[in-house]
């Protein structure tokens, strides 16, 4: 783990594995942090990768900056991390937020995208009712904390049944969310009501990319995965069986061996 600026902001980051392998960057969702990527970059990073899985500004150890937090702020943090290690064509995933980051990635930086990884992620604006509702969970969390949140919400990060029949799981997704400073997790919040549209860019996309969804993920169903792999000329579809929202925590041999696979043909 090393401390990094990146775009103004000291972003935390791990840098894992052998530094002439293929480069590989995981974005974490919210409200979570690098540490929910383990069992991927145990498994990458044992197949001769190098990835980097970096706190984003708020999260984990990287500093909260308040405010407002867009999803161009913290794809452009992405990219000053990347330059100063001298990393030009990366693998780009992320999950759920962080998969909408690798988009913005796509958006604002296309030369820096090798290929893309989106794991249960949504390339649509924010509805109105959408950006009500997460500015109301932003003051919600800055008021009450996370730990309310967290155990409203664990049975849709997770599928209810892996929640009850996975503790050690659950206990770790928990962890994670309650660990988060709520100032940075509403900046993000308020930054992510106002997302673009990301269908044009990823529609004109030329890279490959993965596109990963678990099952049971009620956040962003199946039917959405499927939709965003017909979108992009160049993709291929993941269905994780027995998993939700974070199907590389439900499921992380499954999750694996489909992301080796990928990256093994490109």
């Amino acid at each position: 783990m090393n401390p990094q600026f990146g775009n103004g902001v000291n972003l935390f980051f791990e840098d894992l594995g052998p530094r002439a392998g293929a480069p590989v960057i995981l974005i974490h969702g919210h409200p979570f942090n690098r540490t929910m990527w383990a069992p991927q970059t145990a498994a990458l990073t044992a197949a001769g990768c190098r990835v980097i899985t970096p706190d984003l500004r708020g999260y984990g150890e990287s500093p909260v900056v308040p405010g407002k937090a867009l999803l161009a702020d913290l794809a452009d943090d992405i990219a000053a991390l990347l330059a100063r290690l001298d990393l030009e064509r990366v693998v780009v995933g992320g999950v759920s937020m962080g998969g909408q980051i690798a988009m913005e990635m796509r958006l604002r930086h296309p030369g820096v995208v090798r290929a893309l990884v989106l794991s249960d992620t949504s390339p649509v604006p924010e509805t109105e009712e959408g950006r009500k509702f997460r500015r109301e969970l932003a003051e919600r969390l800055l008021a009450e904390g996370m730990r309310p949140y967290a155990e409203e919400v664990i049975d849709k990060m997770l599928a209810p049944y892996n929640v009850v029949g996975m503790p050690e799981a659950a206990a770790r997704v928990i962890g994670m969310m309650c660990a988060t400073d709520p100032e940075g997790a509403a900046a993000a919040l308020r930054g992510r009501a106002e997302r673009p549209d990301y269908r044009p860019v990823l529609a004109q996309a030329g890279e490959p990319c993965l596109v990963v969804v678990g099952a049971d993920d009620v956040y962003t169903p199946v039917a959405e995965a499927e939709a965003l792999h017909a979108l992009m000329p160049h993709s291929v579809l993941a269905v994780i069986e027995r998993a939700g929202h974070l199907p590389g925590v439900e499921q992380p041999e499954a999750f694996n061996r489909v992301l080796l696979e990928f990256l093994a043909g490109l």
